[in-house]
């Protein structure tokens, strides 16, 4: 990919991911504060997925370039950065933007990625790496010996909550469709078809005193489910609402209910606590602690990919003219991990 121009991914309205198109121009400069990052590797998460069917809760008008990440090095600074930074492999959480072969980013907001860590195995643990270990340990706090239940445990953020929950200590309970299950069960996970099984009751037959944590990113008649599975002090955290992807309405609404169920939880006399986790949660009222929790956060997880507590998954590898493949893919329900976007 020619350096000298820049290469972005346009989502222009709710189109299929054949509705994405190509977009060609000169590459940006870097403002004060700011880095330019030559991208290297960036992804698709379910936050695209949503985006481009207009059901992401916050999401920017159309027509905009997603790519809620990014692994890359630095190409350039602007004044008042440390030039010493230029040749550093970094990451960045974003929201949009990624899907670029440059993007400029705030140097503040960037986080060093170790050697010996590729630029897509990185990738695999940005958003999705300091989500698991945000809702794991700021929220959940699991300890050594407590279960937990994942659902989509073979996902982006799933297998990553698997693997730090594993690290931990903790025994993992995890959902998924019967094609992951012997995947799982090598990992050491007690898998739970979503499909054909009755999920509740199974966890009870696993875990008859109820879970220490649930994760689930599915929302609606789930995260009931959830709430009702919790053992006395245990904790639901719910990060999305899945069950929604496909539908019509208010992309507003099915949060908003999610978070009001949250509030009423947390006000039972029961000792179980519920969380909505939103991974941009405290920027806007301090964006300076919020950036050191992301890189004390997110350096942690890329240390424990570099220990070998998790391993990087990789769905699929795919250049970024082909994102409209690589969306169609992530969406097929048929991979594990994250699919990958290269410069």
């Amino acid at each position: 990919m020619d350096t000298e121009e820049l290469v972005e991914v346009v989502l222009p309205g709710k189109v299929e991911p054949e509705g994405l198109y190509v977009r060609r121009g000169p590459v940006p400069t870097a403002g004060a504060g700011q880095a330019v990052v030559r991208m290297e590797a960036t992804g698709v998460s379910f936050a695209e997925q949503q985006m481009r069917r207009g059901r992401y809760y916050d999401q920017p008008p159309f027509p905009f370039v997603p790519g809620y990440d990014l692994v890359g090095t630095v190409a350039a600074v602007g004044a008042g950065v440390d030039p010493g930074l230029v040749g550093k492999r970094v990451a960045a959480l974003l929201k949009v933007g990624g899907w670029a072969s440059h993007v400029v980013a705030d140097a503040a907001d960037l986080v060093p990625v170790p050697d010996g860590v590729s630029a897509a195995q990185a990738e695999t643990v940005v958003v999705n790496g300091i989500t698991a270990w945000q809702m794991l340990h700021r929220k959940a706090r699991v300890r050594p010996g407590q279960t937990v239940l994942v659902h989509g445990a073979n996902g982006g953020v799933g297998s990553v909550l698997v693997q730090l929950a594993q690290a931990a200590g903790a025994n993992v309970i995890g959902t998924a469709s019967a094609r992951h299950h012997a995947a799982l069960r090598d990992r050491g996970v007690n898998p739970i078809d979503y499909r054909t099984e009755d999920v509740p009751a199974r966890v009870r037959d696993l875990a008859p005193r109820g879970v220490d944590a649930v994760f689930d990113h599915v929302g609606g008649r789930s995260a009931v489910d959830s709430w009702h599975l919790l053992a006395p002090g245990g904790t639901l955290v719910s990060y999305g609402s899945a069950s929604t992807r496909d539908d019509d309405g208010s992309k507003q609404w099915p949060v908003l209910k999610l978070l009001g169920r949250v509030w009423l939880w947390n006000a039972l006399p029961n000792g179980r606590s519920a969380y909505f986790y939103n991974v941009w949660a405290g920027r806007a009222l301090n964006p300076h602690r919020f950036r050191a929790r992301l890189r004390a956060d997110l350096t942690a997880v890329f240390q424990a990919l570099h220990a070998g507590d998790v391993t990087a998954q990789i769905a699929a590898e795919l250049p970024l003219a082909r994102a409209a493949e690589a969306m169609r893919l992530a969406e097929s329900g048929t991979v594990a991990g994250k699919v990958v976007l290269r410069a």
